[in-house]
Parts: structure tokens; C-alpha cells; sequence
């Protein structure tokens, strides 16, 4: 497939990654502030794993459909509105009274949040060819990183001198100033103009594929461990380190700086075996592993005595899962045309919001009830079932020839 000037391609990528750092400050305010906000709403652990839920909720639901919206209303505009609707609905936490107005606003988030992998997926489906596309994908994702380790020190700054509503305020407004840069700078290549239009097809046939269904069932088992750390990791830090809303400020980020890493290391080194003629089925798997591995270190990490040295562990798990994401990123790419990638990570992220909700709601029963010590020991173990689903059910990862969408639905990818 021939591209355009490959620098034009960097642009296009940095701003997903700003998108993803931007969606990232709006969830991780929450978080933040949660210490305040339990206390000020009265909320247990359980109220709170439910307010979690509500976000986790939207989001498994919008799966499934943002990632058809934006194949069906192309990238620059389906990107747009999902992120516009999503940094509104940021602003409005800044209007919640209580758990209940504060779980309605933080379902609005995850309806807009759930647009912003399918749609960076889909940038890089558009512009990169098979040996980059873990590297951008890992460079787009490592957004992540960015908005969670800004998050706590900017969030805990506006806090103190404004209060949390004006939080919720400011960051959700940078959102919006992201989506005028977009539509003005943002354009697919011009061989992906010609198949802007595409022939209707059935989520429900897209599903059925042996690839969708068993990569969507291992993120159930992946993304819950990220998002424990982006939701739960500060109030442990304050509830089992003992630790004050400042200190959080001045600690909680390290293991987004250090997951930050694992965005680009993860698509490096998948990048070069595949340089090396290492199948595709091999490098991108076998980098899996080895990161999923890593995020292990989450077991010791809650039995050590040193805070710091529990910072330090959660920090490798964190690098491990952002390891993994960036080769996990590019796998509907190196199977699927791009007419579709969009809607196959859609409905993979339903595995994730499914997981999200089952798995935070556990969070706050265990630790209102026992501690955070089996939650961590549960999260340090559930990579290994992902991996495990990934080498035994995905299948091969081999391309597809692109061709209408009815042809596509035909196919299976037993081997």
C-alpha cells in the first residue's frame, strides 16, 4: 500500500497521543480527588466501586458502538464528537452534589471515553504499515501514561488553590480546544479517501469471528489491572500507606512515568523481531508474555513494608501493561482491513468495561471487607489468563486481504 510523506504520519499520530493524554487527565481527576470526595459524599469503598462502575458501564456499552460510529462517520469526525461529548460530560462532575449525580456524570464520561482507542486504532490502521504499527500504537497509548502522571500533581495543584470543581472544569476544557485542532489539522491519506464509504455490516457477524470474540474475552482478564491502578492507586496510597492528599500528589504519578516506558518498549522491541523476519504470530505474542510477566510484581508490591519500595513495583507491573497494550493495539490491524479495525476494537473494549465493572466492584466489596492484599495478589495473576487466552484461542495473526465488508464476515480465523 503506498503512504503519503510518512513525517505527515507523526503529526497525525501525536495527536491521538494527545487525545489519549487528555482522556486519561479527565478519568484520573476523579481518582485524585476521591479521597475528598468519599469523605465529603460519605461513601464507602463499595459507593465508590459503584460510581467506578457507572464509568465502566458506559464504556462497555459504547464499546460496541462508537467503533462502528466512527467507521461509519469517518476518522475526523466520529474522533471529534466522541471526544467532545466525553470532555463536556468531564466538565460536569463539577455539578455533582452526591454518589448519585457524581455516578450519572462519571456515565456520560465513559459513554464519550469508549470513542478514543477504536478511533486511534483506526489512525493507525490508516497511515502505518505492519512494522510500525506496535511502535505508534505504543507512542499513541503512552498518552495514558502522560494524562495519568499529570494528573495527580495538576489535579492536587488546582485543588488547593481553586477546589475540586474548578478541576473538573479546567481539565475537561482542554478537550475541547484539542477537537478544534483536529478537525482543522486532521485528514486521512488520500488512499484511504477512495474507501470512506463502506457497505453496511452486522456488529453481531463481526463478533462471531473466532479472532473478535477470544481477543475481546482476554482484555476482559488485561485492562482491569489498569484500571485499579488509574482508579483505586491513590486511596491506597492513603488508605493503606497512610499517606496525605499532598504526599499522593507528590508520589502517585512515578508509575505512570515509568508505564510511559513500556509504551515504547513494547512496540521497539516487537517492531525489531519483526525486522528480523520473526512471524507476526510470534513477536507480537511473545512481547505480550514477557510484559505480562512483569505486572506480576503487583503480588509483592502489597506485602513489602517500605512504601517506597511498593511504589517502585507497582511501577514494573504498570510498564509491564502498557507493554502489552502496545502490541494488543496492533492486532486487529495485522488481520483485519481498516474499514473495520475501528469496530473490532470497539467491541474488544466491551471485554474490557465488562471486566472494569466486575472487577471494581470486587475491589470495593474485598478491601471494605478484607484489605487491599488479595486485591493486588488477584490483579498480579489475572495477566497470566490473558495471555493464556491469547496463544490458545486468538489464532494466528495473519492478514486478510481487504475486500467488502460482506466478503470479511465469510471468513474464519481457525487457521
Amino acid at each position: 500500500m503506498q503512504r503519503t510523506n510518512p513525517r505527515i504520519r507523526w503529526l497525525m499520530i501525536s495527536l491521538v497521543f494527545w487525545a489519549t493524554a487528555i482522556n486519561y487527565l479527565d478519568r484520573q481527576t476523579l481518582s485524585v480527588v476521591a479521597p475528598l470526595l468519599i469523605d465529603q459524599f460519605k461513601m464507602t469503598n463499595v459507593t465508590y466501586s459503584r460510581v467506578i462502575s457507572a464509568f465502566m458501564l458506559a464504556y462497555t456499552i459504547m464499546g460496541g458502538v462508537s467503533g462502528p460510529l466512527i467507521d461509519r462517520l469517518g476518522t475526523r469526525v466520529g474522533y471529534a464528537l466522541t471526544t467532545a461529548w466525553w470532555s463536556i460530560a468531564a466538565m460536569l462532575h463539577a455539578l455533582a452534589t452526591g454518589s448519585w449525580s457524581l455516578g450519572i456524570y462519571r456515565f456520560l464520561l465513559g459513554m464519550g471515553e469508549a470513542g478514543n482507542w477504536p478511533g486511534g486504532v483506526k489512525v493507525v490502521g490508516e497511515w502505518f504499515p505492519a512494522s510500525e504499527r506496535a511502535l505508534a500504537s505504543g507512542i499513541f497509548n503512552s498518552g495514558s501514561s502522560v494524562g495519568a502522571i499529570l494528573a495527580p500533581p495538576l489535579v492536587v495543584w488546582i485543588v488547593l488553590h481553586f477546589g475540586w470543581r474548578a478541576a473538573f472544569v479546567f481539565l475537561g476544557a482542554t478537550g475541547l480546544v484539542w477537537v478544534a485542532v483536529w478537525l482543522r489539522v486532521y485528514h486521512p491519506p488520500a488512499v484511504v479517501e477512495q474507501h470512506e464509504a463502506v457497505s453496511a455490516f452486522s456488529t453481531w457477524q463481526l463478533f462471531r469471528q473466532r479472532f473478535v470474540w477470544s481477543f475481546t474475552l482476554a482484555k476482559v482478564f488485561l485492562d482491569p489491572v489498569w484500571y485499579f491502578y488509574i482508579f483505586w492507586f491513590p486511596e491506597y496510597l492513603r488508605h493503606a500507606r497512610h499517606l496525605d492528599l499532598a504526599a499522593i500528589g507528590r508520589c502517585a504519578w512515578i508509575p505512570f512515568v515509568v508505564a510511559f516506558i513500556g509504551n515504547i518498549a513494547g512496540g521497539w522491541m516487537a517492531g525489531v523481531l519483526l525486522r528480523r523476519g520473526a512471524p507476526s504470530t510470534l513477536a507480537r505474542k511473545g512481547c505480550l508474555t514477557f510484559f505480562a510477566l512483569l505486572m506480576a510484581s503487583a503480588i509483592p508490591a502489597v506485602l513489602v513494608q517500605s512504601a517506597t519500595v511498593a511504589i517502585a513495583l507497582v511501577s514494573i507491573a504498570c510498564l509491564g501493561y502498557t507493554g502489552c497494550v502496545a502490541n494488543m493495539l496492533a492486532f486487529p490491524a495485522d488481520v483485519f482491513p481498516r474499514n473495520v479495525q475501528a469496530s473490532i476494537w470497539g467491541l474488544a473494549s466491551m471485554g474490557s468495561g465488562f471486566g472494569g465493572i466486575l472487577f471494581a466492584l470486587l475491589t470495593g466489596w474485598v478491601v471494605d471487607h478484607y484489605s487491599f492484599v488479595p486485591v493486588f495478589i488477584g490483579f498480579g495473576l489475572m495477566p497470566m489468563v490473558c495471555v493464556l487466552i491469547v496463544w490458545l484461542l486468538v489464532g494466528p495473526l495473519r492478514p486478510i486481504q481487504e475486500r467488502p465488508v460482506g466478503a470479511i464476515l465469510d471468513f474464519t480465523l481457525d487457521g
